[in-house]
């Protein structure tokens, strides 16, 4: 009513009228042609997805109990999409390296891959970081023990 009284001249005010759907035609009404196939109306949403070329995106919990794949709630979903997306990233980071060493190659050098710093024992990586200690100010370890 509030968006309406603030309405400029020549504007025409929001109308909106309630529907009472049935439950037949409500579980028709989804997105994903699968979940409302398999209420009623089989043949009829089937064909008319087809003639559509309607895809069915399975993000749903009905859908995916159909087609017999895990549910997405609950199962890790989200991490699983997120595990896809770091995998074709890194498969694009590989794929970049393997061209640039492929130009380098052909221009007759060879560039290593790059290795991260390994410590060989426990008294290298004892001695490192005692040289770290003795190389930062005091004011910083006694800053860092505080946190």
């Amino acid at each position: 009513l509030e968006y309406n009284a603030k309405l400029g001249k020549g504007k025409q005010p929001a109308e909106g009228v309630p529907i009472l759907l049935g439950i037949t035609k409500a579980s028709l009404q989804t997105r994903s042609f699968i979940s409302a196939a398999s209420f009623q109306e089989t043949t009829r949403v089937l064909t008319q997805a087809a003639v559509e070329g309607k895809k069915d995106t399975l993000v749903g919990l009905k859908e995916n109990v159909i087609v017999g794949r895990l549910i997405p709630a609950g199962t890790g979903a989200g991490m699983n999409r997120l595990r896809v997306t770091a995998n074709s990233r890194d498969a694009a980071l590989k794929a970049a390296w393997k061209k640039q060493q492929d130009a380098l190659a052909a221009a007759g050098q060879r560039e290593a891959e790059p290795v991260a710093d390994a410590v060989g024992s426990e008294e290298k990586m004892k001695a490192a970081m005692a040289a770290m200690a003795a190389a930062a100010p005091a004011s910083d370890i006694e800053d860092a023990g505080e946190e």
